[in-house]
């Protein structure tokens, strides 16, 4: 395995603030690679793990210091579903941590991998991570969540992303699973204006997150550019914690024409407005690429609120 960073995230994080990478998926496409299997881009673990290994050195070279893994939509039902068995899938969950520590390890400083647990709803390949509500109790969640927690953890990654979140309901399973296994993770939701994508307030929505030292930063992510402001401010609020946020580019997912919508708003130039708001791990979500992730990577503050800009990372 590939050496991690020298130090922990949550004390990275106190000294200032991360650059996350941008969208895994719109990367992979730019690279030629065809995501239209249900699996998107877990697929490639075991078809193509030399595209996913490219595209997380691609955000790693513009800048990221965090990389988010392709384990998203990966889960052991849909791993069967195209005849990988458990051990095999064992084997992909792990290879998504090995192939972004490897692309971390290209360049000459700390870069901090983060598994991707993506929600249910990705699962599905129906859109319902933008809707929540699956009809499955809090109970059903977590047994679905926990192996797949257990074998990301196993791979030892530097922290656990749960993100694109619709749902109170699947945040509280989540949250039942992560804190067995001793690393940090994030929360964070996808939204709608001040609720979650099942409608429910974000402030409650938030505050589940308090009381869990293993969560070091709570937010959102995959929503609209608009939304992300103010959704950092209440999540600080309801948590004491820092903020996350990676929103898309502005532009919608039709889920029944497979296909991207509207035009994109996401402006770099945002960040800074995060941070006043408390945000400590920045960065894109879909459609968001390596171009927008450097112009992030110099426009950030550090921690005495001095800009970066114009000493990006290299």
């Amino acid at each position: 395995m590939t050496p991690g960073p020298a130090r922990p995230m949550a004390a990275a994080l106190a000294e200032g603030t991360l650059v996350l990478d941008g969208g895994l998926s719109n990367q992979l496409e730019a690279q030629g690679c065809d995501l239209s299997d249900a699996l998107w881009s877990a697929r490639l673990l075991a078809d193509g793990p030399g595209q996913i290994e490219a595209a997380h050195t691609a955000y790693v070279r513009a800048g990221a210091q965090v990389l988010i893994t392709a384990g998203y939509q990966a889960s052991y039902e849909g791993f069967a579903r195209r005849g990988i068995g458990r051990d095999e899938a064992d084997g992909l969950f792990a290879r998504s941590v090995e192939l972004a520590r490897r692309a971390a390890g290209t360049v000459d400083r700390d870069v901090w991998v983060a598994a991707s647990v993506g929600p249910y709803g990705a699962v599905t390949a129906d859109g319902a991570e933008y809707r929540g509500r699956y009809g499955l109790t809090v109970g059903e969640l977590e047994r679905f969540h926990r192996p797949r927690v257990e074998a990301l953890a196993a791979a030892g990654p530097d922290a656990l992303a749960l993100e694109t979140v619709p749902d109170m309901d699947e945040a509280r399973a989540l949250l039942r699973v992560v804190g067995d296994y001793g690393l940090p993770v994030w929360l964070s939701y996808t939204v709608a204006g001040d609720r979650t994508r099942a409608g429910q307030p974000l402030d409650e929505a938030f505050a589940l997150a308090r009381g869990h030292d293993e969560v070091i930063a709570v937010g959102v992510n995959c929503c609209d550019p608009a939304d992300a402001e103010a959704a950092a401010r209440t999540a600080v609020r309801a948590t004491g914690k820092p903020a996350v946020v990676y929103p898309n580019s502005g532009e919608h997912w039709d889920a029944a024409s497979g296909a991207w919508t509207g035009g994109a708003t996401f402006d770099p130039g945002q960040v800074e407005a995060w941070q006043r708001a408390g945000a400590r791990l920045v960065g894109g979500c879909c459609r968001v690429g390596p171009a927008e992730t450097g112009e992030i990577a110099a426009a950030r503050c550090d921690a005495a609120g001095e800009t970066a800009r114009g000493s990006r990372p290299g």
